[in-house]
């Protein structure tokens, strides 16, 4: 145990970011083979399932600052991943959309992150599956709501 009384051993919050190194380690090795980062995926799979959003939206959703989202848009879109609109329908905001060719590169990636899900759900049950998911999102419910919230809100 540490001076500050959490013992890493039975921390419920280093436990997950231990899972979440571990995560995104395996996600980086399955999908390097493809030319990808796990932000590169996780932007193609964000566009996939919200076409037309912005890079400040794009950075919230992937974690990275919009600097860094600007930056992969710009190779994203050299490299014929996306499509940003030239003109801004609104305010100052460039859609992207995902290409033909961005669309066959993200189902081959996704078939990658799948298989690496499975693999760290491979010793759960369903039920246990279920248990974690719940948990999970009433973890990042608390966080983001407060401990007076209730999950309904």
């Amino acid at each position: 145990m540490s001076q500050d009384g959490i013992d890493l051993r039975t921390s419920l919050g280093y436990l997950l970011k231990e899972a979440s190194s571990a995560l995104r380690a395996a996600m980086e090795d399955a999908l390097r083979p493809l030319g990808m980062t796990v932000t590169h995926y996780s932007c193609l799979e964000l566009l996939a399932q919200r076409p037309g959003l912005s890079a400040s939206d794009l950075a919230r959703g992937t974690f990275v600052t919009r600097q860094s989202m600007n930056v992969l848009l710009q190779t994203l879109e050299r490299d014929g991943y996306v499509l940003r609109d030239t003109d801004a329908a609104v305010g100052k905001t460039l859609p992207t959309r995902l290409t033909p060719y961005g669309q066959d590169e993200l189902a081959k990636a996704t078939v990658a992150v799948r298989s690496v899900e499975v693999r760290m759900l491979s010793g759960m049950t369903e039920t246990q599956q279920d248990e974690v998911f719940r948990g999970l999102r009433s973890m990042v419910w608390a966080l983001r709501h407060g401990p007076e919230a209730s999950v309904g809100d």
